[in-house]
């Protein structure tokens, strides 16, 4: 079956057979990294850059914690 009549096929499914499929298609994408694990040129700056940041003043951050209930409290 090729890929374009896999995704004709995909509206057919019921809700239950595509949560399935998701299912299966999160677990293959977690097994590889979408970019063989290489950092973009942005992303190595960015990362770079927090670091030096850090290392200025470690204490500037906040707790993990802290940082998860924020997102938690925009998520609801």
């Amino acid at each position: 079956m090729s890929k374009s009549e896999i995704i004709n096929e995909l509206s057919r499914l019921s809700i239950t057979e595509r949560a399935e499929v998701q299912a299966k298609l999160d677990e293959l994408a977690a097994d590889q990294w979408q970019d063989n694990g290489e950092l973009s040129d942005a992303d190595r700056r960015a990362l770079d850059a927090a670091l030096d940041s850090y290392a200025q003043d470690p204490a500037a951050g906040s707790k993990w914690e802290d940082v998860k209930a924020r997102i938690e409290a925009k998520l609801r």
